[in-house]
């Protein structure tokens, strides 16, 4: 960006958000420039093996009770010589040695694949080829170089890539230390044509909502052959995003707890002209391929969907509304006057195109009723001075299925803003659901829950500018995290019951709502981020709950019931810092 787009861009995030979210705006740039820097030392410090380091991984390799034989499948067409053998050499150079590579040349027209690939297959057993007699393209020869398969796992491979040294030792390891294990995925980062690292994508566990928004699992991934083999390889047709559409239908054949993320670089993506390492807009057809895939697995798994276009040519994926919506009941805690809760309710009711809430109210004091009100209103005294048993109230007093939890000092930006979080609350499969909260100068207030920042909660991209997509997009992206604020959380209320309500005894003020969102986690129900349902701080001199402290006492019982999840949150990486919920890389 040159100093006059600079200066331009500067002056209208000054015009429109003021000096706050000017200063905001230049705070992240800074920070995202150091963090170019910190993965350089990151490397240096956590990624670079030494001859101790490799002869300790070996002395593992000969304990592995099992030396699973990993097939690398490697479809070919036209790449430069230098980086095929780049790409073939990081398979050779390999710790673990009980491999084969598969490799299928798609009818390569230039003379020097050919000469390549015969000279490595001569001189290493290990490799297979086979040279297909006509171009079919890359899903074509990669059910080639799959038919060539003999090993029980299978990585794939892009020709133009590289794997760690380390890479198949972790899958190896992996499938050791989980047997069950049908799917694995890792970090990756990307590389120039000279070989610099750059860019890491430090991934969450497996976040099925984030995968439905763009492709999670890319590189390095590896399937159980026999999986792969039961769904017929790779479709014909959605080349580009062929190994998108891969993952979706492995998916749909294996319980997810039998997908495992390795939080390691195993995998080098090179960056070259044409490439989407490069500029995501290089391939739009890629892009829509991608969509085509998802919109097949909804089909094929029975789930009523659109799937759209949205930030960067990411996806969006909609679930349908019943025709007959369900009952929400939208609760509002406020001990404020008249007329603040008049303008919230009005807020709220103005703001909403979803045609089937009553509102309940819960203060300290009986509350003048709102006269001519389009919907239902209820009020309910309670003199508790336990938040989360002023809500455990409301619900006993409430009529919805679904229940929304909602500060009264938010104002909806959008009318869809329920729909949206509605139409994620009614899956089966899905715990709580929360949307994204902004500060007046519109970045982040709530983005989500990160579990182990200080020992205690973190907000997932707290104050990152709303252009900004935050780490591997999921600020602006559909997602999950383990947990959503009370301050916007919606939930089905046969959850809420099952679940015993909030533990009002051991969070009566603070942590209820990430307490409450962990034991839906532990049920194996997916807590949603949806960024598609936004609202707004009103007054900032009046604190949301997600900004609130707790008490000692709150701290260290939340302490010691989650520490598990203090130690590891997963839907955070463990190579990230745990002093903010900004996905630092930690060094």
């Amino acid at each position: 960006m040159n100093l006059r787009r600079k200066i331009k861009t500067a002056f209208s995030v000054w015009k429109k958000n003021g000096w706050s979210g000017l200063k905001n705006r230049l705070h992240f740039q800074h920070i995202s420039l150091k963090q170019k820097f910190a993965y350089r030392k990151w490397i240096r410090e956590f990624d670079t093996l030494t001859d101790e380091y490799r002869e300790n991984l070996r002395g593992q390799i000969e304990k592995f009770a099992d030396k699973p034989l990993i097939s690398i499948v490697l479809p070919v067409y036209n790449v430069e010589e230098k980086f095929l053998r780049l790409c073939i050499e990081s398979v050779r150079k390999q710790i673990y040695e009980n491999w084969e590579l598969c490799i299928a040349d798609d009818c390569s027209p230039s003379p020097h694949i050919r000469r390549v690939l015969k000279e490595y297959s001569k001189n290493e057993r290990r490799i297979k080829v086979v040279f297909r007699a006509e171009n079919g393209h890359i899903s074509a020869a990669s059910n080639s170089a799959l038919k060539m398969v003999i090993g029980e796992f299978c990585v794939l491979l892009d020709h133009d890539d590289e794997l760690s040294e380390h890479a198949l030792f972790y899958v190896a390891k992996e499938l050791n230390d989980f047997p069950e294990t049908e799917m694995i995925y890792s970090d990756e980062d990307l590389i120039s044509a000279k070989g610099r690292r750059f860019e890491p994508k430090f991934k969450p566990d497996f976040s099925r909502d984030l995968f439905y928004s763009l492709n999670l699992i890319t590189h390095l991934s590896a399937y159980k052959t026999e999986v792969l083999q039961k769904i017929g390889g790779f479709t014909i047709g959605l080349e580009g995003s062929q190994d998108y559409d891969l993952a979706l239908s492995v998916i749909e054949q294996i319980p997810e707890d039998h997908i495992r993320h390795i939080p390691k670089i195993l995998y080098h993506w090179r960056v070259i002209e044409g490439s989407v390492a490069l500029n995501g807009d290089e391939k739009p057809y890629a892009h829509s391929a991608a969509r085509n895939a998802l919109r097949a697995h909804f089909k094929r798994i029975g789930k009523n969907t659109m799937v759209e276009k949205t930030y960067l040519n990411l996806h969006r994926v909609r679930y349908q509304l019943p025709q007959t919506l369900p009952k929400v009941c939208l609760i509002l805690i406020t001990d404020e006057d008249f007329e603040f809760i008049k303008c919230a309710i009005e807020n709220f009711t103005k703001e909403t195109d979803y045609a089937n809430f009553e509102i309940i109210l819960v203060s300290k004091t009986e509350t003048q009723l709102i006269e001519n009100a389009p919907f239902l209103i209820k009020t309910l005294v309670s003199k508790s001075e336990s938040e989360a048993e002023k809500y455990n109230s409301a619900v006993a007093g409430s009529s919805g299925e679904i229940l929304c939890f909602i500060d009264a000092n938010l104002k909806p930006l959008s009318k869809d803003w329920l729909k949206e979080l509605i139409s994620f609350a009614i899956q089966k499969e899905t715990g709580a659901v929360g949307a994204k909260l902004f500060y007046k100068n519109e970045s982040i207030l709530h983005g989500g829950f990160v579990t182990g920042i200080n020992d205690s909660v973190g907000i997932a991209h707290h104050e990152l500018p709303n252009e900004k997509g935050g780490n591997m997009m999921r600020a602006k992206v559909i997602g999950n995290f383990s947990a959503v604020s009370i301050s916007s959380l919606v939930v089905r209320r046969e959850l809420f019951e099952n679940c015993g309500g909030f533990d009002a005894e051991n969070f009566p003020n603070k942590f209820f709502d990430v307490d409450f969102c962990l034991k839906l986690l532990e049920k194996e129900f997916r807590n949603v981020f949806t960024p598609y349902a936004e609202l707004m701080q009103i007054d900032e001199r009046k604190l949301l709950n997600v900004q609130k402290d707790a008490n000692a006492k709150e701290f260290e019982n939340f302490r010691h019931k989650w520490q598990k999840f203090i130690e590891k949150d997963p839907f955070y990486n463990p190579n990230l810092s745990k002093e903010s919920g900004n996905f630092l890389i930690d060094v």
